[in-house]
């Protein structure tokens, strides 16, 4: 069974990644975490505290937080009525962050999805920054699904990788299985400054081959220095359907993610984006 974190603020953004979540496993056994972490609401406020003391604030907060959470999960087992899924609403006084991170480690979490936009609409910046925060932080896959972004059956993979830090098994078996339902096509981009692998980068590529086993799988490479520049204009003209990227300390996914200043990211994804996590479960 898998088991699925998606957290949501109510917004249409957040609702678009749940329903593009149910879509992919819908062949799977899967159980889904519906959460909402509302701490911040609480002090947003000055002139909402200025009326209610503490304690009330955090109980209207509260109570419309399950309402909204019962809302949603009659909506989503109305539109998407299926056998195999499973779900579970969490109402939490608490930070997103640490609420997800609490929740990945007591549930065992397969994956989360979680919706992006740019701050103010801004094109240039691909990510919102609690989206940016669970992808640093949380030591699982996270699958990012743009605003408005509408669910197709994926058929073309892109897996941008430098073959140089090891895979976890368990997050390309997910990957394995995730696809392999949908008889997708994983090309695997090597972006490198040379056309020879290393005996390392080698024995790397051989785990990606074993575990995706269950899929076609194509190996490239092309000889670049920008990597970002790279993947995107592969991405537009290879008509891929979603991204994958392995996120780890020093990686450049991480580089291209965590710059000091956000708005000069120049990978601009509009597409889902899976980033798988090499960073150990405590």
């Amino acid at each position: 069974m898998k088991k699925i974190l998606v957290p949501t603020d109510f917004s249409d953004n957040a609702m678009n990644a749940l329903k593009y979540a149910c879509e992919l496993f819908k062949y799977d056994l899967s159980e889904f975490f519906i959460m909402h972490a509302y701490q911040d609401e609480i002090y947003s406020d000055n002139s909402f505290l200025a009326r209610k003391d503490l304690e009330e604030a955090t109980n209207i907060i509260s109570r419309n937080s399950k309402i909204h959470l019962e809302n949603i999960l009659n909506q989503i087992q109305k539109a998407y009525p299926n056998p195999k899924h499973s779900f579970n609403i969490i109402s939490s006084n608490s930070m997103l962050l640490d609420e997800t991170d609490k929740i990945v480690d007591d549930e065992n979490i397969d994956i989360i999805f979680m919706g992006t936009h740019g701050k103010a609409n801004d094109k240039k910046i691909t990510f919102g920054s609690h989206t940016l925060q669970v992808l640093r932080y949380v030591r699982c896959p996270v699958f990012a699904i743009p605003e408005n972004f509408e669910y197709t059956q994926p058929r073309h993979i892109l897996f941008t990788t430098d073959y140089l830090i090891p895979y976890k098994r368990r997050e390309l078996k997910l990957l394995n299985e995730m696809i392999s339902s949908y008889q997708a096509v994983i090309n695997i981009l090597c972006i490198s400054r040379s056309n020879t692998l290393s005996l390392r980068q080698e024995d790397n590529q051989n785990i990606i081959k074993d575990e995706l086993c269950n899929n076609k799988i194509n190996f490239i490479t092309i000889n670049a220095k920008n990597i970002s520049k790279t993947t995107y204009k592969y991405v537009k003209e290879n008509a891929i359907d979603i991204l994958v990227m392995v996120n780890t300390r020093h990686s450049f996914l991480e580089n291209i993610l965590f710059q000091t200043t956000i708005d000069k990211m120049s990978l601009q994804v509009n597409i889902p984006f899976l980033a798988l996590q090499n960073m150990s479960r405590n």
